[in-house]
């Protein structure tokens, strides 16, 4: 696959690309290229995308690909971002927020804060926008994603909305599923998160706005934010957390090719500025082997690595 984007063509639906470089749209800076890649105008412009797919094609849907990983063969399919096109976000009723899933997860938490809504500050510190939140119920500072969630809003692959409520799925700890048994997430599926509404708590605006700064500074001072990164890399097993099992087995700073393990937080895996997608995965393979052999327990990546290696 040729990794030499080539020039987008412009619709009045979007813009399409092919051959664009997955490094681009990866918070690790690394990876290969994917055959096509879409940016839609709006809802109905995808809707319009999606209907003119054929069936047999693999379809994947990104947003900051700050949880993403694409190998350095690239992606034989078309990639999807919403990040720059599904961008509502609009009070709905005293409590209640209607987002798009392009949406960052940190603007949900300023905007929540600035219309006197409290319990939204957690989302400060989630990366990605609110359709991965959505895929895989990202959370941090003791708060998660789906505790929050009224209803969401789905599109199949032919372009078919669809409005389900939590009681559609299961949802745990990183984990969301249809309980028809259909994975969720970035995967070559036929169903993805657009838009939900969420719930939270009427309050103290400023409140709220001091709590967002405080864990901002709490995550500018513990993770290595200076540095290309996916946020953590494992989830944490239970009643225990990767990080420390991470440094317990002697991994601070342990380093293949370009990739290396932070000296700032153990569950990141940082970019030194040349790594390459494989680079990344080895040393995630690594890390899971000696954790595995030092203390007996598997770590679960929570990143989702996609696509082909080079031959």
């Amino acid at each position: 696959m040729s990794d030499v984007a080539q020039q987008p063509t412009r619709t009045p639906r979007g813009q399409l690309c092919e051959h664009e470089g997955m490094n681009r749209h990866c918070s690790w800076r690394a990876g290969g290229p994917a055959r096509r890649y879409y940016v839609p105008v709006d809802l109905p412009g995808l809707q319009d995308f999606l209907a003119g797919r054929p069936q047999h094609e693999a379809l994947y849907v990104t947003g900051l690909g700050s949880n993403l990983l694409v190998r350095d063969g690239g992606l034989a399919a078309t990639v999807v971002h919403t990040h720059g096109a599904l961008t509502g976000l609009q009070a709905a009723g005293d409590d209640v927020l209607d987002v798009e899933a392009g949406v960052a997860s940190p603007k949900i938490a300023r905007f929540a804060a600035r219309h006197d809504l409290e319990g939204a500050e957690f989302l400060a510190g989630i990366p990605g926008t609110l359709g991965g939140a959505l895929a895989m119920n990202a959370g941090c500072y003791g708060d998660e994603t789906w505790n929050h969630v009224v209803d969401v809003t789905t599109i199949d692959r032919g372009g078919s909305l669809r409005v389900r409520t939590p009681a559609d799925f299961e949802v745990s700890y990183r984990h969301v599923v249809l309980r028809d048994g259909s994975p969720r997430g970035l995967a070559p599926l036929a169903e993805w998160f657009v838009s939900a509404r969420l719930r939270f708590v009427r309050g103290d605006g400023a409140r709220a706005g001091l709590r967002i700064r405080e864990l901002l500074s709490q995550r500018i001072a513990t993770q290595p934010l200076q540095q290309p990164n996916a946020g953590s890399v494992f989830r944490n097993p239970p009643e225990d957390h990767a990080a420390r099992l991470i440094e317990a087995a002697g991994l601070k700073g342990m380093v293949v090719g370009g990739a290396q393990v932070s000296h700032r937080h153990a569950n990141f895996i940082v970019n030194l500025g040349h790594a390459s997608a494989a680079d990344i995965e080895t040393l995630i393979a690594h890390v899971q082997g000696t954790v595995h052999a030092r203390s007996g327990v598997l770590l679960e990546p929570e990143v989702r690595i996609v696509g082909e290696g080079l031959q």
